[in-house]
């Protein structure tokens, strides 16, 4: 009987707090149709296909507003066409600022372009240091945001991937934006340190600027952003032929466990234009680059750049069909050219 009661209690306690809470449930659909065409070091090789598929990034979640002081949010997505955690934080607004607990974008994420091909790539890895969402401890405060984040240690020892190392402090991210009616500017840096199975330091930084400006329906930004070992803070997708190791941007061990560095560079435009409630058009290019720390191995200097033009289409509030036409060149002798066109069809509701 009382371990009855003691269940009914916690029912009526849960109960009562939904309840009193204000949930905004909110959902994207988002289907990708895009035909992609592969050239292997400049040769056709017929290797076209057409992606009709549900992208990864669909999907549901809530804004959950408990008091003035404490919201949290949840969000699931569709990636590998299963439910997965995108966002799931609670945040106290104490006054002065904000602390946020849980798994959000970090600060160094400062999104410029709208590219739709590759699930909202947005030229991810190919000229924008796009973070991810990871868990993390951050505090908010006017423009400025800095976060403890979960750490990545992987790197490439000898050509094949690991993980093994010895984290004695998070990974730091910061971040500062300022914007006013026609323009924004922001600055981010992110710093992570780990000792790998060999006992040797490896450190990884990124630094990033960005800047936009609007003004008769026309807007214009653009962002660059360098680092060393940048690929445990940010995605780098740069080559895949010549050298494994430098596609990510990641730390290179050799096989003594001495670490080769890997330094890089990158830079995105973006440019648009709304003409109505119903037509935009956008345009995107991207590059970047990483180079080993070592002079004469193949693959030491890879790089890779991406452009885009699209025409988004409003049909009603929060219906969109994206088409878009692009291109990723992975430049490296033996690498892939990727042409793509097609649409990416949307419904918020």
């Amino acid at each position: 009987m009382k371990k009855l009661m003691v269940i009914v209690a916690a029912l009526a306690m849960i109960s009562g707090s939904a309840y009193a809470a204000d949930w905004n449930f909110y959902g994207s659909a988002r289907v990708t149709t895009f035909y992609t065409d592969i050239d292997a070091a400049g040769v056709n090789n017929d290797s076209g296909n057409i992606d009709a598929s549900l992208q990864g990034n669909a999907r549901i979640g809530a804004n959950v507003k408990v008091s003035d002081e404490l919201s949290g949010r949840f969000e699931y997505g569709a990636s590998g066409g299963n439910a997965n955690i995108r966002l799931l934080y609670g945040t106290w607004n104490f006054g002065a600022g904000s602390f946020r607990v849980g798994q959000d974008y970090t600060p160094l994420y400062l999104p410029l372009s709208n590219q739709v091909y590759g699930s909202d790539n947005g030229l991810g890895g190919w000229g924008e240091p796009y973070p991810g969402r990871k868990a993390q401890l951050k505090l908010m405060f006017g423009g400025f945001d800095i976060a403890l984040v979960t750490p990545n240690t992987n790197a490439w020892a000898a050509g094949a991937a690991v993980t093994a190392g010895e984290v004695k402090m998070p990974q730091i991210q910061a971040a500062y934006k300022l914007s006013q009616d026609n323009w924004n500017v922001a600055l981010g840096a992110g710093y992570q340190t780990f000792d790998n199975a060999f006992d040797q330091s490896v450190a990884s930084y990124v630094i990033t600027g960005r800047a936009g400006i609007t003004f008769a329906g026309v807007k214009l930004g653009a962002e660059v952003f360098g680092g060393q070992n940048v690929g445990n803070l940010v995605t780098m997708h740069v080559n895949k032929v010549n050298s494994v190791e430098a596609n990510t941007g990641l730390a290179v061990y050799d096989v003594a466990g001495n670490v080769l560095d890997n330094d890089a560079f990158g830079y995105e435009i973006v440019a648009g234009y709304t003409v109505n409630d119903m037509f935009a058009f956008e345009a995107g290019y991207g590059y970047a680059k990483t180079e080993l720390d070592v002079v004469g191995v193949a693959g030491d200097k890879v790089d890779v750049a991406s452009w885009y033009v699209q025409a988004p289409i409003t049909l009603a509030p929060g219906v969109f069909i994206i088409p878009e036409i692009g291109q990723v060149d992975y430049k490296n002798t033996g690498a892939d050219e990727i042409t793509y066109y097609g649409a990416k069809w949307q419904i918020n509701f």
